[in-house]
C-alpha cells in the first residue's frame, strides 16, 4: 500500500527555538475511506493496523523524539502533567503539559479548538484539547493558571496558538452552549451571533471565544496566535466531525521542548 508523506500545518506563532509544533492533517498515511488516509484515532473503528502505521509515520516523518501520549479526551476539564515516567500510561483528560525535554505532548480532533501553548524561554509547553464543552468547563484556565503555579511562570511569557478547527460561519449550537459560556465569562458573548437561517440558534466562533477567554485571563492579543482555517469547509485538508459523522478520522496537533 502506498503511503504518501503526510501534510502538516506549522503553528505559525513567535516562538523561540528549542520548541516545535504543528497539527496534522488528513493527507498522508493508510487509512482507507471514510477515514482516508491520516487518521490518528484508534477509537473511530478505523482499522486499528491503519492507526498503527499511521502514528508509526507521524512519529518517523516528523522525527518526534519519542511516540506522543494519546489520551482519551472526554471533554472536560481535566489536566495532566507528563515526566519521563508516565509518558506511557492510559489518561482520562484533555489538557497535558511537561517541563521536559523530548516529551511529545499531544491533542487529537475534529472540529474542536487544539489550543498549544509555550513560554518563552522554552522550558514549558502545553497542549489542549477545546471544544465547547471543554471551554465552558474553564479547560484553557486550568492550563494558565498550571503555568504560574507550575513554574512561578509570568502571563506576559506566554504564547498561544490555537489551531484549525471549524469556522464561525459554519459552527451552528443552540442557547444551552452560549449560556454555558456565558456562565464561564459574559464576555464570550461576543463570540455567538444569532443565527438568521434557524431560530434560537447562533453561530459560535470558538477560536475567538478562546482568544476572548485568555485574554480576559490576562494575556495580550500579540501573544495569541490562530490558524486561518476550517476544518468543516475544508474537506481536502481536515476530518470534520459535524460534517463526517461519528466515524471521521482525528488529526494531531502535537508540541515538544528539544535540546
Amino acid at each position: 500500500m502506498q503511503v504518501n508523506e503526510a501534510k502538516l500545518i506549522q503553528a505559525n506563532w513567535p516562538i523561540v527555538s528549542g520548541v516545535h509544533a504543528f497539527c496534522t492533517t488528513r493527507i498522508g498515511g493508510v487509512s482507507q475511506s471514510p477515514w482516508d488516509s491520516f487518521n490518528l484515532a484508534t477509537h473511530v473503528n478505523d482499522n486499528p493496523d491503519h492507526v498503527l502505521q499511521n502514528r508509526q509515520q507521524l512519529q518517523a516523518q516528523c522525527h518526534l523524539p519519542a511516540e506522543p501520549t494519546w489520551l482519551e479526551q472526554v471533554h472536560g476539564n481535566e489536566l495532566v502533567r507528563l515526566t519521563s515516567d508516565n509518558t506511557k500510561q492510559s489518561f482520562k483528560a484533555d489538557a497535558v503539559f511537561t517541563t521536559e525535554k523530548n516529551i511529545v505532548c499531544s491533542v487529537m480532533t475534529a472540529d474542536c479548538l487544539p489550543v498549544l501553548f509555550s513560554n518563552k524561554q522554552a522550558s514549558w509547553v502545553a497542549a489542549a484539547h477545546a471544544g465547547w464543552k471543554g471551554i465552558a468547563n474553564g479547560i484553557l484556565k486550568r492550563v494558565v493558571e498550571s503555568y504560574i503555579s507550575e513554574l512561578n511562570g509570568s502571563l506576559s511569557d506566554l504564547q498561544v496558538w490555537i489551531g484549525p478547527a471549524i469556522g464561525g460561519k459554519v459552527y451552528q449550537v443552540g442557547d444551552d452552549v452560549r449560556q454555558a459560556y456565558l456562565q464561564q465569562d459574559s464576555v464570550l458573548n461576543q463570540a455567538f451571533v444569532k443565527d438568521q437561517t434557524a431560530v434560537g440558534y447562533y453561530l459560535l466562533n470558538n477560536a475567538q471565544a478562546a482568544r476572548l477567554q485568555l485574554t480576559a485571563f490576562g494575556l495580550l492579543d500579540n501573544q495569541i496566535s490562530i490558524a486561518d482555517y476550517c476544518t468543516f469547509t475544508d474537506s481536502d485538508l481536515f476530518f470534520s466531525y459535524r460534517r463526517d459523522g461519528i466515524n471521521t478520522g482525528r488529526m494531531a496537533s502535537i508540541i515538544w521542548l528539544n535540546n
